[in-house]
């Protein structure tokens, strides 16, 4: 069996609660790498001889602990790398433990059927292009030859994407890592069911994450928008990003799109989170160049709105049409 879990904390994880939290997991092993705002990695080998128990035991303990003691659901993957156990984490109703079992077969028979989008990383693009070809799910992309998938997403992405389609990741779990994400949240004073009032919280949102990232010199690639209920269920959607950008019209136009896609017309929506994912050095990132001359004056535009906000505040300049801060 593996030996990363990959927690994902349900209802009841507030701003407050989330370190105490990640405190539960630091009680069993020191390896832990959060992912704000609700998930975390652990890996837990040199916890095993430890506790006497098997990592789907730790996992069981994690997610009794957590609700006895903070009263937050959570579920929890358990695999042989972060890529699996995240993707054993979502195969299901949550509040659950899953676990993958470390053998190729094991693996191979769990993602054989998964559609491709399912992989951490592709987007509907992506999905779009390879089901094309007919690679549409990830057991497809895996039997495909490099060749078939380097002529049809370029080189790199092409191995990265048959890596995690044979089930593997060689990203370690790193304790106090630089985060790799940053959020945003909006809570409705009540519960909401305009859609226009749900976009223009996901604007304020995306220039809230659209600001703080060009001011880190960061850029996303990913997003992920958690829709809270007021039912306290969520419903949570990540889809890439088609380049890496801290651009707000583009965080924009994705958050509107993943909002759209639920079709959450007579929804009772209680809060709103976004979050920028797989965060990376902008200077490192790679960037189409845009012969829009449109598109550079807003980039321009973008960056004269920063300078003043950061000398006058965070109110100095912004888009219209956003609502208050975001909470």
């Amino acid at each position: 069996m593996g030996d990363v879990l990959y927690v994902h904390f349900g209802p009841g994880c507030t701003e407050e609660r989330y370190p105490l939290l990640l405190d539960l997991l630091a009680d069993i092993t020191p390896v832990v790498q959060a992912l704000p705002p609700d998930a975390a990695l652990a890996d837990v080998r040199g916890a095993l001889r430890y506790f006497g128990r098997t990592a789907t035991e730790l996992a069981e303990l994690v997610r009794v602990r957590a609700l006895a003691l903070h009263a937050v659901p959570c579920t929890v993957g358990v695999a042989g790398n972060p890529l699996l156990a995240r993707m054993a984490a979502y195969d299901g109703e949550p509040g659950r433990v899953r676990s993958v079992p470390d053998d190729p077969t094991a693996v191979a028979d769990f993602l054989a059927a998964k559609p491709v989008a399912a992989l951490y990383g592709v987007g509907p693009a992506t999905a779009r292009s390879l089901g094309a070809y007919g690679l549409d799910t990830v057991g497809r992309v895996a039997a495909a030859s490099p060749a078939t998938l380097q002529r049809i997403l370029g080189a790199t992405p092409a191995r990265r994407l048959r890596a995690r389609a044979r089930g593997e990741d060689p990203v370690p779990v790193v304790p106090s890592a630089p985060a790799r994400s940053v959020a945003a949240e909006h809570r409705f004073g009540r519960d909401e069911l305009d859609a226009d009032v749900r976009r223009r919280a996901l604007l304020t949102l995306a220039d809230d994450l659209g600001y703080r990232m060009r001011a880190d010199g960061q850029v996303a690639r990913a997003l992920t928008l958690t829709v809270r209920y007021a039912d306290r269920s969520t419903t949570t959607r990540t889809r890439a990003l088609p380049e890496p950008t801290a651009h707000t019209p583009a965080l924009t136009a994705l958050a509107y799109a993943l909002h759209d896609a639920l079709g959450l017309q007579r929804a009772r929506v209680r809060a709103l989170s976004l979050r920028a994912e797989d965060l990376t050095a902008a200077d490192l990132a790679s960037r189409q160049l845009s012969l829009d001359p449109r598109e550079e004056k807003a980039h321009r535009a973008e960056a004269a709105a920063d300078r003043a906000r950061h000398r006058f505040g965070a109110t100095a300049a912004h888009p219209a049409n956003r609502l208050g801060d975001a909470a």
